[in-house]
């Protein structure tokens, strides 16, 4: 794998242009206001904005920008008639971060997202936003849709989103969208909106290379041309980094490519993509552990292996001078490969010691044959085992949508209709291997693999066939009252359904189907022509998995995301949201200044949380009645020719509307049975209050530049801490530079320095079962700390070179 990981990183390139995106760099602003164009007597070919001895500035007009308001780029609309908040990230800023990971740039431009690195891998995140949450974890209830080019990439099996699987030097811009259920099912929280180049907004060459700390090695290649009416664009990268904790190595590869064609009144396009990414994911690990060396491990290997190929046909015809009808047909296959190792309840009979029993001293433990097991191991072996997972799905499917702009009674309007139809078949297979765990925590296979066993029949071999079937229709119409003065309303119709079909027997045989009409209405009110007011309403729905409905009786429990034994009924989720907020651009003598201010409440109805059983590993998906997310969002940036300031702020307080009891045996305040009690107005775990962001950009000379970036997020209760009682998982403050030098107009160096204070600290903590396994760091003690952390990255240096054609 190496070879091929060098062959790759030896021929990436990586293309850049100066009309990279088309796509306001502020979000918080209605329109793109471009550097000025600065005249000088001796350097008139100088693209920066400033020289040694400029004689005038001329201000360039602003550019009218558009935002999305259905998954299809061609239903976009001028931002000040959005009655929601504006969350723009573009190709300028993702390129700022040096990183090929698009949510490094979503955390730090978008006021409510922040990480969470359950999986231990900087490449594979938690995005939250707003208390909602995008994870490639399985397992974890999902709250927001991921888009790219149209296309809704939430994985079928679990609404799952696998963030190493987006080409991040190919992205033109990401649209953070709330308060819209055009986005279909699962935007309770928003949607994240991802728009590919082309060879029509993208022209040129450029190759970037980076290496640094922990044996970062990056590379990346992208090429864009128009010839005429037709166009194509490329894109090529390769990732290789060992990290900072032990068996945490990442290899990434990912192709893209865009075909297109367009005339006055048509547009098409072909575009396709291809990924095969590598991770060690070592997850949490004991406080215990990490206050002996900071990238230890508990129980692995912890690898998954996600690969995936998608070609999509989009069109766009413009029927009449005010009808436009445009429209994807797509293909997509997911493969994915995990491998776990952890703690079993495989042990030696209490009457026989010969023979092996599961999860108590009498239950058998069978092998795939359905007998009981012998006992191989020494008496002295600490036993583990090796959970395997293996998804393989294929979706197609299709959207077609019209959009008319002929006016209504004398007023401007925007009509849209449209519809999207999504077909998955996903086959499921899980196995458990009997191992032994070493002093590291590795599990060595025996070749012995359960079968079904356990009291009640909780692990065994799983081979699952399941069908999604997803239907939309909606409709969104703004009506200009006045030329200040817009509204908005309108809806979509979701239908779900969801087959499961046992291959082994027929205790996982289920089917559901889910349907809900969700609404929208709102308005904007242009105040001024430099301040916009927004508000609106609106409603939507995630129906539950096919993951969730396989595992969700507390009687039955499973190994979440491996071992499945039941299909009770589960409700879907509705999440009810209203929002409303300022915004606003001036033109100082010192630059551009952008801002908004906003508030929004989220009511979710029949929220569902991964529910942890007292049978210890084991877990179900429950129903927990009503949860609340609201809060407060400010951003601000200041830009100029020679610099560039944003800060933000966010209050996202989540919480519980109703009195519950939940399964959390690993809490320090279980009761007997393994539970807390929930009062209402709880915190919701995991969800930290506060965050600020804030950073700069300085041009020193027309060749050099330097700057720096920091985040802040507070502290945020243990997951597993439903009941509030156990001391929070503390804040966190990072700060980063970063500089550049110009050497020559094709040849650009540059570098980073990332948490340059060396702060030690946490993005997640959860509780873990302290008598499982002894502490082999500690001569073999029990763990007395029953707190798991998900460690950051400590220090870390890179510095890199592009080089533009």
């Amino acid at each position: 794998m190496g070879a091929r990981f060098l062959s790759i990183v030896s021929i990436s390139i990586c293309l850049f242009s100066g009309d990279d995106s088309a796509r306001a760099q502020d979000s918080s602003s209605a329109v793109q206001a471009l550097p000025p164009i600065v005249v000088t007597g001796t350097k008139p070919g100088v693209k920066r904005g400033r020289t040694e001895n400029a004689t005038r500035v001329v201000r360039r007009p602003p550019t009218l920008v558009v935002y999305p308001t259905t998954p299809l780029a061609g239903s976009s609309i001028d931002p000040d008639k959005v009655p929601a908040s504006l969350n723009v990230v573009d190709a300028s800023q993702i390129k700022q971060t040096e990183s090929l990971n698009i949510a490094v740039a979503l955390t730090r431009y978008v006021p409510s997202i922040n990480l969470n690195e359950v999986n231990g891998n900087p490449f594979t995140p938690d995005v939250q936003f707003r208390g909602f949450v995008a994870s490639p974890v399985s397992g974890t209830p999902q709250g927001l849709a991921v888009y790219q080019n149209g296309v809704r990439i939430n994985e079928a099996f679990g609404d799952t989103v696998n963030w190493d699987l987006i080409p991040t030097t190919a992205i033109k811009s990401v649209d953070v969208v709330t308060n819209n259920p055009a986005f279909g099912l699962n935007a309770l929280g928003g949607a994240v909106v991802v728009q590919m180049k082309d060879g029509f907004n993208y022209h040129g060459a450029e190759i970037d290379t980076l290496g640094g700390s922990f044996g970062r090695i990056q590379s990346s290649l992208q090429w864009g041309k128009q010839v005429d009416n037709f166009a194509v664009y490329g894109a090529l990268e390769g990732v290789h980094e060992d990290g900072f904790r032990n068996f945490s190595q990442s290899d990434i590869r990912r192709f893209y490519s865009d075909v297109g064609f367009k005339s006055d009144s048509s547009e098409f396009h072909v575009n396709m993509g291809v990924a095969d990414n590598d991770f060690g994911a070592p997850a949490t690990v004991p406080i215990e552990l990490l206050q002996q060396y900071w990238g230890a491990t508990y129980t692995t290997p912890q690898t998954s292996t996600n690969r995936v190929g998608y070609v999509n046909f989009t069109g766009k015809v413009e029927v009449t001078p005010t009808w436009t009808v445009e429209g994807i047909a797509h293909a997509r296959i997911f493969d994915q490969q995990v491998q776990d190792g952890n703690p079993t309840g495989a042990q030696p009979c209490t009457a026989d010691a010969t023979l092996l029993c599961y999860g108590d001293g009498t239950s058998p433990a069978n092998g795939l044959n359905g007998a009981q097991l012998s006992n191989p191991f020494p008496a002295d072996a600490v036993l583990g085992e090796n959970d395997r997972t293996t998804t393989h799905t294929t979706t197609t499917g299709f959207s077609l949508q019209a959009t008319n702009t002929d006016q209504l009674f004398g007023h401007n309007n925007q009509f849209v209709v449209g519809t999207s139809f999504d077909y998955s078949v996903t086959n499921f297979s899980a196995s458990a291997e009997l191992g032994t765990l070493g002093s590291n925590y590795v599990v060595n296979g025996s070749g012995i693999f359960l079968g079904e066993s356990g009291s009640p029949i909780s692990i065994g071999p799983v081979s699952l066939r399941a069908t999604n079937q997803y239907t939309g229709l909606y409709t969104l119409d703004t009506f200009n009252v006045t030329n200040a003065f817009a509204i908005t309303g309108g809806g979509r119709f979701n239908v779900a359904n969801i087959n499961l079909q046992d291959q082994l027997g027929t205790s996982l045989n289920g089917s559901d189907t889910y349907t809900r009409f969700n609404p929208i209405i709102g308005g904007t009110y242009k105040i001024t022509p430099e301040l916009t007011a927004y508000a609106g309403y609106s409603e939507a729905n995630r129906a539950p998995t096919p993951l969730e409905l396989g595992c969700a009786d507390p009687a039955q429990p499973c190994i979440i995301a491996s071992f499945l034994v039941s299909d009770p009924p589960l409700k879907q989720v509705v999440s009810r949201t209203v929002e409303a907020g300022l915004r606003g651009t001036k033109e100082l003598n010192i630059g551009t200044l952008g801002w908004k201010l906003g508030v929004f409440r989220a009511d979710n109805t029949d929220d569902i949380l991964a529910i942890p059983s007292e049978v210890q590993g084991f877990g179900y998906f429950q129903n927990v009645g009503s949860t609340r997310r609201q809060g407060i969002e400010a951003a601000v940036n200041l830009k100029s020719a020679t610099t560039n300031l944003y800060a933000s702020y966010s209050l996202v307080d989540a919480r519980f509307l109703n009195a519950l009891t939940l399964g959390s045996p690993n809490s320090p305040f279980a009761d007997a049975n393994g539970n807390i009690q929930v009062l209402p107005g709880d915190q919701i775990p995991g969800v930290p209050r506060n965050r600020i962001k804030a950073g700069f950009d300085y041009f020193v000379t027309d060749a050099s530049k330097v700057g720096g970036d920091m985040l802040y997020v507070s502290s945020q209760y243990f997951v597993g801490d439903q009941s509030n009682q156990f001391p929070k998982l503390p804040g966190y403050a990072v700060f980063n530079l970063h500089a550049s030098y110009q050497i020559n107009k094709n040849v650009q160096i540059y570098a980073r320095a990332d948490n340059i204070f060396n702060n030690l600290y946490s993005t997640y903590g959860t509780f873990f079962e302290t008598d499982a396994l002894p502490n082999f760091a500690n001569g073999g003690a029990p763990f007395t700390d029953p707190r798991s952390l998900s460690p950051a990255r400590p220090r870390a240096f890179y510095t890199g070179m592009k080089v533009t054609f």
